[in-house]
């Protein structure tokens, strides 16, 4: 119930940085949402709506392809968003435009980074990327920079190359809020201590498409046994692993470490 709170209050506030920060200079936000900003500025057609038909096929995809909670928190998202982007009027907050650009992007880092935080996902790049984080080590960070720098490019063409500019500040500051909120690293390697290492071991095996070592060892205080389950994930996964372990054994310790760099297997689906 919590998750859903924060994934409905926090796209709300997307919308709100968007009417009321970006759309009134013309400046795009990243990804779909972008888009849709940009076409609702250039037609008559309201940025709600076009944001909804924009991801529509792609939600029907994840449906399909992903995890029922994390598709179901992101549908929830993209809804709200696309209707509060109906419902909220557009409002010049500030004449800045370098203003406009810089707080609405680190607002809209803020929402984004909570709904990532509660299992979901603001939808559009997000669900193209976890759908090729399960199936291949992708460079997904170099993938999302491609996308939005296509973005960027439409906003010169289109508006201005000032505009252009401001998208890309608005961007930036997006990702880099996104960064610290939820966690920077494309890839992260996570050592598990439980004493119910076969059921985590099951649970993770089901839901990722990753390699998991187990190691025996023993409580330095208690003296008891205990099992530590080394596994490197990607970071679109972390919500769902962090939520599976907790259901599988709530006194576990988890270390979550960054990875720079992984050499052999990665996925497992790949070796079969």
């Amino acid at each position: 119930m919590l998750n859903i709170i924060i994934i409905t209050l926090s796209s709300i506030l997307v919308a709100f940085a968007y009417n009321f920060l970006l759309i009134p200079h013309e400046i795009l936000s990243g990804g779909l949402s972008g888009i849709a900003i940009m076409l609702g500025i250039i037609t008559p057609f309201n940025t709600g709506v076009l944001n909804l038909l924009l991801n529509l096929p792609l939600l029907i995809l994840g449906v399909m392809k992903l995890g029922k909670r994390f598709i179901s928190y992101t549908i929830l998202s993209v809804a709200v968003l696309s209707v509060s982007l109906y419902i909220i009027p557009i409002y010049k907050a500030t004449q800045e435009p370098i203003l406009a650009s810089l707080f609405g992007g680190v607002i809209v880092g803020f929402a984004m980074g909570m709904i990532f935080r509660a299992a979901g996902s603001s939808g559009g790049f997000d669900i193209i990327a976890m759908l090729l984080s399960r199936k291949r080590d992708f460079p997904l960070g170099t993938l999302i920079a491609a996308m939005n720098g296509v973005v960027v490019a439409v906003s010169g063409f289109v508006f201005s190359w000032d505009a252009a500019l401001l998208t890309l500040v608005s961007i930036y500051a997006t990702g880099k809020v996104v960064d610290t909120i939820h966690t920077s690293h494309i890839k992260l390697t996570l050592m598990i201590i439980t004493s119910k290492g076969e059921e985590v071991k099951q649970q993770l095996l089901e839901k990722l498409h990753r390699g998991v070592t187990i190691i025996d060892a023993k409580g330095a205080y208690s003296g008891e046994g205990r099992q530590v389950l080394i596994t490197v994930i990607t970071r679109y996964q972390l919500a769902d692993v962090k939520s599976t372990i907790k259901e599988t054994d709530p006194q576990s310790f988890v270390n979550i470490l960054q990875t720079t760099e992984v050499i052999g297997m990665f996925d497992r689906s790949t070796s079969k």
